[in-house]
């Protein structure tokens, strides 16, 4: 019998989530095989679903054929074959692993590998549903992280009437993407809804009781020995690309699966994307680079020329609310941390509770946080992007004075 051609082989991909659906919706026969139960979904917009501003049927993305509940558990290289939990075989021409990540569980005493009653990471949809349903008004909830899994997980359970306590190690919220002024202000704006916030607070422990033969969380104990009393601790400390199939399977892998500009691994029928990839040395973890990534992916797939060069990305938080008063857009980009010799452009404006920083390097924009009413984004962050020489000084004053005509 004639051996298979490897275009007669299909398009594979492994995992479901906004990078895998994505590329599956440009690569026509692609199977996509998803360990989660749910259609692909947006994981931007989990905090509104924790909030019960959203169905999970609404942050769902455009129809994509995927098998779910199905893991992929070994890939045979050799054979070009991928071995799924359900038994299943699948023949692949081209697989991409689209694997993302998992949450990083911090080393604390009283968490072993399963996680006692009331303890919940904050990564995927059933994460927002388990919270939903545990949350009820004065139930008293401890956030661990305050960055960009945890800001908006103690805004949602504020929302829903929880006690929230805000646990963050360093000195200052979300300290990747803002200053220390803007962290200020994002800070007063939690404060403002209730979220008590515990900045240089670094988290030891759990303490919990045994009902019968199950434990339940109890109290967060921070190092200086004061105990945060919790019926529900949410674990938000970050991600951790899920490399393990890489790994067993023989393919590069650093922090991330290594990629080249064709999103290709060290074995030349296998691709990755999304936040298991690391492209020249960068792991991005974001929703825009990953959905990039996919469109290059798609391209090189149905042999086009196309190129990744990586992505200067934007990071952007909108904490939603009922009233309109109470929500707040925030965008951070480039190196928002002046260097010697940096000029810096900073605007306040107290009355609306806006925040406006960049910093400008060489004549060039290097870096950028907004909070607030955020028109001047796409401007500063197109001029920022394509790495253009600034206008003149006036110039720059009115992108980051544009309301967007509001």
């Amino acid at each position: 019998m004639r051996k298979k051609t490897e275009s007669a082989l299909p398009v594979v991909v492994i995992g479901a989530g906004m990078a895998g659906a994505r590329l599956a919706a440009r690569v026509p026969g692609a199977t996509v095989v998803g360990e989660e139960r749910h259609a692909p979904y947006n994981r931007v917009l989990l905090a509104d679903v924790l909030a019960g501003r959203y169905a999970p049927d609404v942050i769902a993305l455009p129809a994509t054929e995927v098998r779910r509940g199905v893991r992929a558990v070994r890939i045979d290289r050799a054979d070009r074959l991928v071995h799924c939990d359900d038994g299943s075989v699948l023949h692949y021409g081209r697989l991409v692993l689209a694997t993302g990540s998992n949450p990083v569980l911090p080393p604390l005493r009283g968490l072993g590998d399963t996680l006692p009653d009331g303890v919940h990471p904050f990564r995927t949809l059933d994460d927002a549903l388990a919270l939903r349903a545990a949350v009820r008004p004065g139930v008293r909830a401890v956030v661990i992280g305050g960055g960009l899994l945890g800001v908006p997980a103690a805004r949602a359970l504020a929302e829903c009437g929880a006690q929230v306590v805000l646990a963050q190690q360093s000195e200052h919220l979300m300290e990747r993407q803002l200053d220390p002024e803007a962290a200020a202000l994002l800070r007063a704006h939690l404060e403002a809804l209730g979220v008590e916030v515990h900045t240089e607070c670094r988290v030891r422990g759990l303490r919990c009781a045994t009902a019968t033969t199950t434990e339940s969380v109890r109290a967060v104990e921070p190092a200086d020995g004061y105990e945060l009393a919790a019926d529900l601790t949410v674990l938000a400390c970050g991600v951790r690309p899920r490399t393990g199939l890489a790994l067993a399977a023989g393919l590069d892998v650093r922090k991330g699966i290594v990629v080249d500009d064709e999103l290709r691994t060290s074995d030349p029928y296998i691709h990755a994307l999304g936040d298991c990839a690391e492209h020249r040395s960068t792991l991005y973890g974001l929703a825009g680079p990953a959905l990039e990534q996919a469109d290059v992916l798609a391209e090189v797939l149905a042999g086009r020329p196309a190129r990744y060069e990586g992505t200067r990305a934007l990071t952007r938080l909108t904490l939603r609310s009922p009233d309109p008063l109470h929500a707040l857009d925030l965008a951070a980009f480039g190196e928002a941390r002046p260097l010697p010799g940096d000029d810096v452009v900073r605007l306040a404006d107290a009355t609306r509770g806006a925040y406006r920083t960049v910093v400008v390097r060489e004549g060039r924009l290097a870096g950028g946080v907004l909070l607030g009413g955020l028109g001047a984004v796409s401007g500063l962050a197109r001029t920022w992007q394509d790495d253009e020489p600034l206008p003149p000084a006036m110039s720059l004053l009115h992108l980051l004075i544009d309301d967007g005509g509001h």
